[in-house]
């Protein structure tokens, strides 16, 4: 059996090669005569599966996208050639939630201010939106969702409407799937009207796809708003962004909010795991097995316990070492001076994305010596392990 990855999915020959023979391919530029002869295909978002890349494969038993999104897989024609697909919803829910807090943290330490006592708007509570909503209640930060779909769903959580949320939030973060058609569309979800109607200071950050946001729009906006601070880790037209609106952003990145070593394992695990399902075969394989112990040191904090979402000398400087903390973790700066040299390089943009391996997840670090009013909160927030 042929199975044809992405190159840069990780863990695949530890997990599929039992399977069958894995050969890896860059998967931006996956042809139709490359797949001919696969039986299986496992690809992430940068790969366009529909009619065009299939038309030569007659033998295909399986597709996997280790992503969360599906905008790039034609599933309908799938469905017509009763090809399984599956994808890996909540794989890196973490990731993204944690790295959307990250930033936060990083904005209001560039603009000496605190997240403490600000409200923050999530638009769409499905398995991202809902990782940050986790991380900010455990913070103490008040959340308004935004989720049509699912507040028709029937979900019992408190939803607002978008443009109420517009009006309340001191922070937007997007964390929606791409869609182009329907009542709720997410396409330029936030077009040259919404992105006008932020908050005087307001922050805007998207973790999900670049053109639930008007690129061109947010150019002009922000031109005459440099009051808007924004963190974009996704933008139209990747992997080009556009240029001019690179110098406008306070922290960029390649798409790889959800890159977290945790996240991208477990991703390629889940399709794992299905494959061994349609096969009847045993998954053999663990999760853990897979990821390497984290080098942590010792840190010493002295979290005080804010009161009532006070914003003071004793909130900046809590908030100051809980950003020591996660940057231990992931240093996000880092990432946003590598992209301001390599985006409009050659290549640039996949290359870091392809490079992008050392990223960790709060649970990777365990917490030592640290009061109970400390290990609440840093528990809560993902963190893991406490030892005395």
């Amino acid at each position: 059996m042929k199975i044809i990855a992405d190159e840069n999915m990780p863990y695949v020959e530890e997990l599929f090669s039992e399977l069958g023979d894995v050969v890896r391919l860059d998967g931006r530029t996956l042809t139709a005569q490359a797949v001919q002869d696969a039986d299986v295909l496992l690809v992430r978002s940068v790969t366009q599966v529909n009619p065009s890349l299939l038309a030569q494969n007659s033998q295909l038993k399986f597709v996997g996208s280790a992503t969360i999104g599906t905008d790039h897989i034609d599933k309908a024609y799938l469905s017509e050639r009763q090809i399984p697909f599956f994808s890996a919803p909540g794989c890196n829910a973490t990731s993204v939630g944690e790295f959307a807090f990250i930033a936060m943290l990083e904005l209001a330490k560039r603009y000496q201010t605190q997240l403490v006592g600000k409200t923050v708007g999530i638009v769409g509570a499905g398995n991202t939106g809902s990782a940050l909503a986790k991380c900010l209640d455990a913070y103490g930060i008040k959340v308004l969702l935004n989720d049509p779909l699912l507040e028709q769903a029937g979900d019992k959580r408190e939803f607002v409407s978008l443009d109420e949320l517009i009006e309340r939030s001191d922070v937007v973060s997007l964390h929606v799937p791409l869609t182009k058609q329907g009542e709720h569309k997410t396409w330029y979800l936030f077009d040259e009207d919404k992105l006008s109607r932020l908050r005087q200071g307001a922050w805007l950050l998207n973790c999900c796809r670049g053109e639930v946001i008007d690129n061109n729009s947010l150019i002009k906006v922000k031109g005459q708003r440099p009051d808007l601070k924004l963190v974009l880790d996704v933008w139209e037209g990747e992997p080009n962004p556009i240029a001019e609106l690179v110098p406008l952003v306070d922290f960029a990145t390649p798409h790889i909010a959800g890159y977290s070593l945790e996240g991208k394992a477990r991703g390629t695990y889940m399709l794992y795991q299905q494959l061994c399902r349609i096969m009847n075969k045993p998954a053999t394989k663990t999760l853990t097995s897979l990821l390497p112990a984290y080098g942590w040191q010792e840190l010493a904090l002295s979290l005080a316990k804010v009161q009532n979402g006070e914003v003071n000398e004793l909130t900046l400087a809590r908030e100051r070492q809980v950003l020591q903390l996660v940057r231990s973790v992931y240093d996000l700066r880092d990432d946003d001076a590598l992209f301001r040299t390599c985006f409009n390089q050659s290549k640039g943009f996949d290359l870091m994305r392809k490079n992008h391996k050392h990223r960790r997840e709060f649970s990777a670090l365990k917490l030592v010596n640290s009061p109970q009013c400390e290990v609440d909160c840093l528990i809560k927030l993902g963190f893991s392990g406490v030892e005395q």
